[in-house]
């Protein structure tokens, strides 16, 4: 019989463990938007993100559009030269944080 107990205690611990990962997952996560390389252009990509959140042919259609999140965000823009070394940061939080 306590095998069966600890089969239920299994199931119960690896959830309690799931959900304490992703709640502090959760908490690091930030909307610093990067000006990266991609392809023949540039692209905008959040922070910890794969994916990109908008190509452009230009680094500096890249840039605005990088700076229009971050502001609204409350983050950083963090631009890549070509290579992919970071050149220059910019930051738009509000000086109360």
């Amino acid at each position: 019989m306590t095998s069966g107990k600890s089969i239920i205690r299994s199931p119960l611990e690896l959830l309690e463990v799931f959900f304490n990962s992703s709640r502090s997952l959760n908490r690091t996560r930030t909307w610093h938007q990067h000006v990266v390389p991609y392809e023949d252009g540039w692209a905008v990509r959040r922070e910890g993100n794969k994916r990109i959140t908008s190509k452009h042919r230009k680094q500096s259609t890249a840039l605005e559009k990088a700076k229009r999140l971050a502001r609204k965000y409350n983050a950083d823009v963090i631009i890549h030269r070509e290579n992919g070394e970071i050149r220059d940061r910019i930051q738009y939080r509000d000086s109360k944080s």
